[in-house]
């Protein structure tokens, strides 16, 4: 499967550079095995839906590559750098070249759409802040949500809320964008138009993506590539064709 998959998939620029590699990560809880032995590469440009039931680990996985949660064996390389060995300052330049879009959108309930936005931009002196409006505008015209721009979250749909946090992912411009449940909680419609815009922005920034889902149509419409966690471990690899062919029953699980 990966050779068929990988031919399928081919970078813009006509490189195969590997943004993110991991090799044998591994993460425990207390005496519960969460990541047993989780190795995978993600190339510019590409995106790889990782599936898998709950409890399977995805979660901590994605929150293992931005430290967010310390692992305890295994080399994580991203953009040239192991983060398990960098300091403090190197792993924060690293994580603003990283994109997270949480589950619940995280936006701050007491701001504005544009505070939330300009919230990754604080760092800029206030003198750009003809810069800071225009960066803020181009992220919600990317998403398609300029008119929402001094609402409250409160005042937004489900759909809504995730396309602003994807907005503010976006603002930074970062050349990996990891997507924790993206669908989660939306009708079907509103999947379909997230999904649209994950591989929108994909085409758009060139971007490298890992998507967590459970949902397999999310899936189909966003990934170059598909690979299943099962209880902590990789059971196979593919495009979402080829996966749907196996005759792994723990694979035929998530197409029936």
């Amino acid at each position: 499967m990966k050779e068929a998959s990988a031919k399928k998939f081919e970078t813009t620029d006509g490189h195969d550079e590997i943004v993110l590699e991991i090799e044998h990560l591994k993460k425990s809880f207390g005496s519960k095995e969460v990541l047993k032995d989780v190795t995978l590469k993600i190339r510019k440009g590409e995106n790889l839906a990782v599936i898998g039931k709950s409890g399977s680990g995805k979660s901590v996985l994605i929150k293992c590559i931005i430290k967010l949660i310390e692992p305890d064996e295994g080399e994580l390389i991203v953009l040239g750098k192991n983060i398990l060995d960098i300091d403090n300052r190197e792993l924060n330049e690293t994580r603003q070249k990283i994109g997270f879009l949480f589950q619940s959108a995280a936006l701050y309930d007491s701001m504005t759409v544009r505070e939330n936005l300009e919230f990754p931009l604080r760092q800029l002196p206030s003198s750009k802040k003809k810069e800071i409006t225009e960066l803020v505008e181009e992220a919600l015209k990317n998403v398609g949500l300029l008119e929402v721009i001094d609402k409250m979250p409160s005042e937004l749909s489900g759909g809504m809320r995730k396309r602003v946090g994807l907005a503010r992912t976006l603002i930074l411009k970062p050349e990996i964008i990891l997507y924790d449940e993206p669908t989660t909680g939306l009708d079907a419609i509103t999947s379909k138009e997230i999904s649209h815009l994950i591989l929108d922005v994909q085409k758009k920034y060139s971007t490298s993506s890992i998507i967590i889902t459970h949902d397999m149509e999310c899936a189909r419409i966003t990934s170059n590539r598909i690979q299943v966690l099962y209880e902590g471990v990789f059971i196979a690899e593919g495009t979402f064709e080829e996966l749907k062919q196996s005759k792994d029953e723990r694979v035929c699980s998530f197409f029936e």
